[in-house]
């Protein structure tokens, strides 16, 4: 039983799989850094020194400084600017996946389907399917015209 585990466990699919899933969750941390520490910082500026991490609503109505201060506090918080920064990092790896996708859907050869040559005809005089090479209709009798 061991071993056909071990023989699961090294087939290509699932070490490409496995590679695939390490390879994704390292792309994701890169751009959840690029995302929260180089393009909101600016857009945060743009709009006039907002900081999305520190974007929140809190359901007990009363007002906090910061979002550490009323998690300190114990109040639940709605914190949609985390939430702003996770949708831009999702937008972003979607598109970079697409991209990829797209690429290698064009560089894949699709398989040419070559035109395959008529075996049969039509009887002019019955409207059935009959060999090329048929001089005389099956169905009807007819004598064929050849051309």
């Amino acid at each position: 039983m061991l071993k056909e585990f071990n023989a699961f466990l090294m087939r290509g699919n699932i070490l490409d799989l496995a590679i695939a899933v390490v390879i994704g969750a390292a792309f994701g941390a890169i751009v959840s850094s690029f995302v929260s520490d180089l393009l909101m910082p600016p857009i945060g500026l743009a709009l006039g020194q907002v900081n999305f991490a520190e974007l929140f609503i809190s359901l007990t109505g009363r007002s906090y400084p910061t979002l550490a201060a009323a998690k300190a506090a114990g109040v639940a918080t709605i914190n949609y600017g985390i939430f702003l920064t996770t949708v831009i990092n999702f937008i972003i790896i979607a598109s970079v996946v697409f991209l990829l996708m797209r690429q290698v859907n064009r560089m894949t050869a699709k398989p040419t389907v070559a035109p395959v040559a008529p075996t049969t005809k039509e009887c002019a005089y019955c409207a059935s399917a009959i060999p090329l090479k048929a001089k005389r209709c099956p169905r009807c009798t007819s004598e064929l015209i050849t051309i």
